[in-house]
């Protein structure tokens, strides 16, 4: 296992933390209707209810830290691109979309890299301090919670923040392969204006293939980051995992995601299956909305800073 420190940025306190975020672009959260007082109020007892709560988040919490989302309704990435991204199966059997892949993540990575947690990665940080968060399971690869300080984070999808071999599995911290990349491609431009939420920008046809990418240096194997990709599996182990702290928690809490990926759907099915209380906060419905006692519809950030406010 990897440990990523380069790119922590912790605060003293929490407060110092939060001034550091809330200059976040919200650029690609969608619109969405206030928040109803009464729904704050069954909100705040789930929470103050709760003794050890299992959290799942999605990318709905990443974007008021400036990433867009797939899904959201009228700035998703689905809304306003016919862009797709990269399947598993097209990755490992084409040369050709390897070399694209990276070329596009090569010159996102600068920018991708520096992406920050925003309140509610900090509101779940300080969470676990005093006990009540005992994990975060999210779908993001973002590793945001991680730069917030999280411990016990379940990375469902994997992190954009590792590279693995496909052959034997041998990893390698995103930075550093940055730095390989950049001596062998010398003369590319890392700049980009607009960046989707899998690290993908526009690049010339020329750019990507003159692009080169290095095999494994331990097997020469193809490499690919540690993410899974769309038709790709969750590993069995994670699955494992995640149903364990489901079971030992007390209750669900649900953050930013419409659950649309089974992967994340069967969370909210176990937590069901285990007689466990789930509260749902997003924009927008969600999957799991006929399993919620409680579903709030909200911008993450703005209805978590309101959980201590009376």
């Amino acid at each position: 296992m990897i440990c990523i420190t380069r790119s922590h940025r912790t605060a003293s306190n929490f407060k110092d933390r939060i001034i550091h975020c809330c200059s976040s672009s919200l650029a690609y959260v969608p619109k969405c209707e206030p928040v109803k007082s009464e729904d704050i109020e069954l909100l705040r007892r789930f929470v103050d209810e709760s003794r050890k709560i299992c959290v799942v988040t999605g990318a709905g919490i990443s974007t008021e830290s400036g990433i867009p989302d797939y899904r959201s309704e009228g700035v998703g990435l689905f809304a306003t691109s016919d862009r797709r991204p990269v399947s598993y199966k097209d990755f490992c059997g084409s040369d050709k979309v390897r070399r694209r892949y990276w070329a596009r993540n090569y010159a996102a990575w600068p920018r991708f890299s520096l992406f920050q947690p925003n309140f509610t990665h900090m509101w779940l940080k300080t969470m676990e301090d005093v006990g009540k968060v005992s994990c975060v399971v999210t779908q993001n690869v973002d590793n945001l919670h991680v730069k917030a300080g999280s411990k016990n984070v379940i990375e469902l999808h994997g992190t954009g923040y590792r590279v693995m071999c496909l052959n034997c599995n041998e990893k390698l911290d995103r930075f550093d392969f940055q730095e390989i990349l950049n001596r062998l491609n010398p003369t590319m431009a890392t700049s980009c204006d607009k960046i989707r939420p899998d690290g993908d920008v526009d690049l010339s046809q020329e750019q990507i293939d003159d692009f080169k990418i290095p095999p494994c240096s331990n097997c020469g194997g193809i490499l690919k980051p540690d993410i899974v990709f769309f038709g790709d599996n969750v590993p069995r182990e994670v699955v494992e995992r995640v149903k364990s702290e489901v079971e030992d928690a007390d209750s669900l809490l649900v953050l930013g995601t419409s659950l649309t990926t089974f992967s994340g759907y069967r969370i909210v099915l176990q937590a069901t299956e285990a007689v466990k209380p789930i509260a749902i906060l997003n924009i927008g419905e969600t999957r799991g909305d006929e399993h919620a006692h409680i579903k709030v519809h909200g911008r993450c950030g703005e209805i978590l800073s309101m959980l201590g406010k009376k």
